[in-house]
């Protein structure tokens, strides 16, 4: 990935020091002016982002992964998500597709590539912004803060879908697992199967996975095949 060079007084992407992803920064900014998600596989990247963005006064949840970030979006329901877009696993467009589908989260990519298809694909998932790297905080921090007044002068929408619980999340991972297992997927696509498979009988992914489970405990029950 390229990154540009730093200059005196500014933070550039990609010259902080990594730290663990898939929690909130531990800085406290005085005033939190909304929660963004933070993915990137990059952990410079992702450093820099996180640590720039809450010192601009935003609490920062990040993860360096579309599973990780999928996960945290449903429990933590971010203000806005900032994506990467070519990342291993599950992509950025995959995770964009996710959060306008099942959590009504707007979005905005964050990437080194700005060809022709890129482009469409970013336009036809409907990101709030698209900005092409190499960039700084200070070029970085506006355009959040353009996309934030953006989403604020919009006609109010329905009310998302409240924060996933506990039990919930655990009933979905178990069925993920059992997909995993049953046709040797990824993690990714096993989720990914079960949100199909939900989608295609009308059902919610909870509700799909309540029913998997049941049929594999019917299935393990004595005198069955």
């Amino acid at each position: 990935m390229t990154l540009s060079p730093p200059r005196a007084g500014s933070a550039t992407i990609g010259a902080a020091c990594p730290q663990p992803a898939g929690t909130a920064t531990r800085e406290t900014p005085v005033t939190q002016k909304g929660t963004i998600l933070v993915v990137d596989d990059d952990r410079l990247v992702l450093a820099t982002l996180a640590n720039g963005l809450s010192q601009a006064g935003y609490e920062v949840i990040d993860a360096d992964n579309g599973d990780d970030a999928i996960l945290l979006a449903r429990e933590h329901r971010p203000d806005l998500a900032l994506l990467d877009i070519r990342m291993e696993g599950m992509s950025g467009f995959d995770v964009a597709a996710y959060l306008r589908e099942y959590l009504q989260t707007p979005f905005m990519f964050l990437s080194a590539f700005s060809d022709q298809a890129t482009v469409a694909q970013v336009k036809a998932l409907g990101a709030v912004a698209y900005l092409v790297k190499p960039l700084e905080m200070r070029q970085i921090v506006p355009a959040v803060e353009a996309a934030f007044a953006n989403l604020r002068d919009r006609p109010p929408q329905a009310q998302r879908p409240p924060a996933v619980t506990d039990a919930t999340a655990h009933v979905e991972a178990m069925a993920v697992g059992v997909l995993m297992h049953r046709y040797s997927l990824a993690r990714a696509s096993a989720l990914e199967r079960l949100h199909r498979l939900a989608a295609s009988e009308g059902r919610s992914p909870q509700d799909q996975a309540e029913r998997l489970l049941a049929a594999v405990e019917l299935l393990a029950m004595p005198g069955n095949p």
